[in-house]
């Protein structure tokens, strides 16, 4: 059947909608880590009415690692205007919209590149349609889909690749000597959405750079717009370098460990060969067992044979480059695809100190894997001269294996208490997901009704068994709240997190869990205060806080427990750390004399004083 563009485009939506039902499987889970400050702690999301002071809060409302994605977050707010509450399934069938429309994209961006790259036209949508399959049904997908929050992601690449289809559009144009300008026109406003979206979409000009070094080779049809386009790409380049030499390297780079990491740039770097190595190896071998979403029990590379991967790792790497660059002209889709890959990890596989590992960081790459093994495939059977059915039979097994794997994974994410037991089983040691899933019986429990329900006893075994197994910290502080509901706890439980609190590193998950021992409190489900004091004094004195922060600490302790005077040392740490007459001490210490307590104000004022002298003897 020859594949005319009316049949092309049924076939692509054909593809698009049993993707996205596919994928429907795990619309009946819940809402999931970063869901929870992003989506559900969020009330500026919660739109009751469509005014523009209500969209605009919403839209500036992501704060997470100090970034900006307003219409990322103002999507989440019309999901929950249009449904009036927090469903997930709501702000999961968004997203499996938006994971529709990519794939259509990405089949019409495909079938351009290859076109251009001089494959036949029944070749080209044969290959796109069956790429845009493999690439939506893919089980490493699922997480960017089912994981609410990862709509960033998945918009950015949605807006990324129309700008790529843009620029295929534009650059063919110039190369047949016709006026493109709509198409670059439609290619930067994409741009700019895909940025409003998530920062990494800043990454396209490195995409544009690859389409040039390999498939477009910078041709054009007159040679000063060939001059000009080599001259655009050095400046850019340089430009790139001197960012990263003069701004990124001084900002990022670390000799000692990040803040609230256990790693510094040279052990992420040397990691990172591992990680890449680890994301080819789920997408080539896409098991559901092989994707375990929590990645907190990675081994950090702390040398080159430590562990003994590191190396061979980052020398993989280093010959699939090589490989790509020695085929740049030979076989230009399959070096697009591996340098496609490489480029989309640019950002949050070097010193950037983000988590190690995440799968949606795979969303946008996956299209470069699925393009070189193509090329390789398609290089593969002209070279040995397959019968026809070979290759039929072949593509028909993948696709089949690929949908299979990711309809069941797709399915584990569809129930709070399956997805959760399956990241348990396919991760025994991974503290989050023990964590995950004593919260979820917790959730099924109820935090106060729930008391005497046998989902509560469940959450208390599970966090027993996650402290056993891996000695997590906040293991042992969840034993302590959901027995403090329970009305059994003990000190030795007290003791036990105690204990723990001084032995564990303060990464942010241990250092969370003072803010998450204050936030019960307020909660008022009668933790012990004395063993609350306890806790937050072992967090605040081996974990590095702000003024702001010891501001907050002294503030929950002084206005919600009996404890008031507990509060005085912290006060004082924050008043003693901010320039003497910071607006927010002056009005601390007002505050006191107004409630009778001259002994706080005089002492407040007196610490703000030594922040003077402090400064004074630093110069």
């Amino acid at each position: 059947m020859t594949l005319t563009s009316g049949r092309f485009l049924l076939l692509l939506l054909l593809v698009a909608l049993f993707a996205a039902a596919l994928f429907g499987l795990g619309v009946g889970g819940g809402f999931v880590l970063d869901d929870g400050h992003t989506i559900v702690d969020n009330m500026f999301i919660r739109l009751d009415t469509l005014n523009s002071n209500a969209l605009w809060d919403a839209a500036a409302s992501f704060h997470a690692g100090g970034g900006v994605r307003p219409l990322s977050m103002l999507t989440f707010a019309l999901d929950y205007w249009r449904h009036g509450s927090l469903d997930a399934a709501t702000f999961k069938t968004t997203n499996l919209f938006i994971h529709a429309v990519t794939a259509v994209l990405m089949a019409v961006f495909v079938r351009r590149l290859l076109l251009i790259a001089g494959w036949t036209s029944q070749r080209a949508a044969l290959c796109a349609l069956i790429m845009a399959l493999i690439w939506a049904m893919h089980p490493l997908q699922v997480s960017s889909v089912l994981y609410v929050v990862q709509r960033m992601q998945t918009l950015a690449t949605l807006f990324v690749v129309l700008s790529l289809w843009s620029y295929l559009c534009l650059r063919q144009a110039q190369i047949e000597g016709r006026a493109g300008w709509p198409f670059g026109v439609l290619g930067a406003a994409s741009w700019v959405l895909g940025l409003a979206s998530k920062e990494d979409a800043i990454l396209l000009p490195v995409y544009t750079l690859v389409l040039e070094l390999t498939v477009l080779q910078l041709r054009a049809a007159s040679a000063q717009r060939t001059r000009g386009l080599r001259n655009t790409y050095l400046a850019l380049a340089l430009a790139g370098i001197a960012v990263t030499l003069f701004w990124a390297l001084p900002h990022f780079w670390s000799s000692e460990a990040y803040a609230g990491r256990d790693f510094n740039s040279v052990e992420r770097l040397l990691t990172q060969g591992r990680v890449l190595m680890m994301y080819l190896g789920q997408i080539l071998l896409p098991l559901p067992s092989h994707m375990p979403f929590n990645y907190d029990q990675l081994t950090i590379s702390r040398t080159l044979i430590e562990p003994l991967t590191t190396l061979p790792a980052l020398l993989a790497v280093i010959a699939l480059l090589a490989w790509a660059g020695l085929w740049r002209t030979r076989r230009p889709v399959f070096a697009c695809g591996v340098l496609l890959f490489f480029a989309g990890h640019l950002l949050t596989s070097t010193i950037i100190p983000v988590e190690m590992a995440f799968e949606h960081r795979n969303h946008l790459p996956l299209i470069g894997v699925l393009l070189a093994l193509a090329d390789l495939v398609v290089a593969g059977w002209q070279r040995l001269h397959a019968r026809p059915a070979l290759p039929i039979v072949f593509t028909t097994a993948i696709v089949a294996l690929v949908a299979v794997a990711g309809g069941l994974r797709a399915y584990a994410w569809g129930e709070p208490v399956r997805f959760a037991r399956h990241m348990v089983d396919i991760s025994p040691d991974s503290p989050r997901a023990w964590l995950a899933l004593g919260g979820v019986y917790f959730d099924l429990a109820g935090r106060k009704a729930g008391r005497d329900s046998p989902y509560m006893d469940q959450a208390i075994a599970t966090v027993e068994e996650a402290a056993a197994r891996t000695g997590s910290a906040s293991a042992y502080s969840n034993i302590v709240i959901y027995k403090t509901i329970k009305r059994s706890v003990t000190r030795a439980d007290w003791d036990r997190l105690a204990t723990r609190l001084e032995e564990v590193p303060m990464l942010p998950a241990n250092k969370n869990i003072l803010w998450t021992t204050l936030a019960n409190v307020r909660a008022k489900i009668g933790l012990d205060e004395a063993q609350v004091l306890r806790v937050v004094d072992i967090i605040a004195r081996r974990a590095e806080f702000s003024p702001a922060e010891h501001l907050m600490i002294g503030s929950n302790i002084y206005l919600h427990t009996q404890q008031a005077d507990a509060a005085l040392p912290y006060v004082l740490r924050a008043a003693e750390a901010l320039p003497r007459g910071d607006r927010n001490i002056i009005a601390l210490r007002d505050e006191m004399r107004a409630q009778g307590r001259e002994d706080w104000a005089e002492a407040i004022e007196q610490a703000n004083a030594r922040s003077t002298e402090k400064e004074a003897g630093a110069r």
